[in-house]
C-alpha cells in the first residue's frame, strides 16, 4: 500500500507581488482515493475524495521561524488553501510559517475521531519533516474549518497525545458551531425553498447530520450537543472547558439586509449567533482574552456575503499584530 501512496513533494520559490520578500513553499499530498462518499439521497449525491496532506508556506530563510499558523481546510474546494493564502505575506513577513492541512474527506465535519487523527498525524508529520518550532502556534478556522479547529482542540485536550501543539491562540471566522441551530436553519431553508444554494446546503448538511448523529435534534438532542463545540441549547456548556484557557478571536460580518433580501434568512439563520455565543461563554468562564470582532457593511470588501467573504474582509495586518502580541 505504501508504494501506492508515495507523497508528492514539491519545493519551489514564489515571490510575492505585494511584498518585497520570498516564500518557500512545500507541498506533501497523497494520491486521491478513487472513490466517493454519499451526501444525499439522490443517485447524483456523491462527492469525490480529495487529497490528504499539507501545504506549508514559510519565510525564505526558514531558520528563524518564530511561530506557525495552522489551517484545517479542504484541499479540493474553492482552490487549494484559499483561506491560508490570504495571510501568507503578513505571516511570513512576521516570521511565521503557515500550514494548511486537509484530510481526504470532502467538506469534512470531523464526525469521526479517525478524521481528526488523520489531521493530527499530518500536522505532526509536517512539523517533524520541516523542523517547525512547536511554539507560538495559532489555529485559524474559516467557516466549516472553524468547527474543525475547535473539534481538533477538544480532541487533543481530551486525549493528550504524545505529540501536541503548544497552542497560543485560536481565530474562528464565521463558523457554524451550534449544530442544533444549523439543523433548524437548513430545515427552514428547505421548507421556504427560496434560494437554490441555501436549499442545497440545507439538504446536504441535514442529510449528513442525521446519518452521522443518528437522527434529528428532536429525536437525539444529546448527540447534537456532544457534536457541537458551542450550542445555545446546551445548558451545561460542556465544551467551553476545552477552549477557555486560550486567547481567542471570533469574526462575524453584519449582513442582515443582504441575507434577508437574497435568501430570506432571519437574524438566527447565519453563523453570527454561534460566534457571539462562544465568546459570551468564554467571558463567563473568565477568559479576559476572548474577543468578538465585527465587520460592518462599510468595512466589507465584497458584494457577496458568505464565510469566505467575511475572511476576505478581515484586516490581516491587524490580525498579525494581535497574533504577535499573544506570542512568546
Amino acid at each position: 500500500m505504501k508504494t501506492l501512496f508515495k507523497p508528492l513533494f514539491l519545493l519551489f520559490l514564489t515571490i510575492s507581488n505585494m511584498k518585497s520578500f520570498s516564500q518557500k513553499m512545500v507541498e506533501y499530498y497523497e494520491p486521491v482515493k478513487n472513490d466517493s462518499i454519499r451526501i444525499g439521497k439522490l443517485d447524483s449525491d456523491f462527492l469525490k475524495y480529495i487529497e490528504k496532506g499539507y501545504t506549508l508556506a514559510k519565510p525564505e530563510d526558514g531558520k528563524n521561524i518564530s511561530g506557525v499558523i495552522v489551517f484545517l481546510e479542504d484541499s479540493g474546494f474553492e482552490n487549494k488553501n484559499t483561506s491560508a493564502k490570504q495571510i501568507y505575506s503578513q505571516a511570513n513577513k512576521a516570521g511565521f510559517a503557515v500550514l494548511s492541512v486537509s484530510t481526504e474527506i470532502p467538506l469534512d465535519f470531523f464526525f469521526s475521531d479517525s478524521s481528526i487523527i488523520d489531521a493530527h498525524k499530518t500536522i505532526k508529520n509536517a512539523f517533524e519533516k520541516n523542523y517547525l518550532p512547536n511554539k507560538n502556534v495559532f489555529l485559524i478556522g474559516v467557516g466549516l474549518s472553524g468547527h474543525r479547529t475547535l473539534k481538533y482542540v477538544e480532541y487533543i485536550k481530551k486525549n493528550q497525545p504524545k505529540f501536541s501543539l503548544n497552542i497560543s491562540g485560536l481565530i474562528i471566522c464565521d463558523a457554524p458551531l451550534d449544530w442544533v441551530r444549523q439543523y433548524n436553519e437548513g430545515k427552514r431553508d428547505r421548507r421556504i425553498n427560496f434560494e437554490e444554494g441555501a436549499v442545497w446546503e440545507g439538504t446536504f448538511s441535514n442529510y449528513v447530520l442525521e446519518n452521522n448523529l443518528n437522527g434529528t435534534p428532536k429525536s437525539n438532542l444529546e448527540s447534537y450537543l456532544d457534536f457541537s463545540t458551542y450550542s445555545y441549547s446546551d445548558e451545561t456548556d460542556r465544551h467551553i472547558q476545552y477552549f477557555q484557557e486560550f486567547p481567542i478571536r471570533a469574526y462575524i460580518e453584519i449582513a442582515i439586509e443582504y441575507w434577508l433580501e437574497k435568501k430570506r434568512k432571519t437574524t438566527i439563520d447565519n453563523n453570527a449567533p454561534d460566534m457571539v455565543g462562544l465568546i459570551a461563554q468564554m467571558k463567563l468562564a473568565e477568559n479576559e482574552n476572548a474577543e468578538l470582532k465585527i465587520i460592518y457593511p462599510q468595512d466589507s470588501k465584497t458584494e457577496k456575503k458568505n464565510t469566505a467573504a467575511t475572511w476576505i474582509s478581515v484586516d490581516k495586518d491587524e490580525l498579525m499584530e494581535w497574533i504577535k502580541k499573544q506570542s512568546e
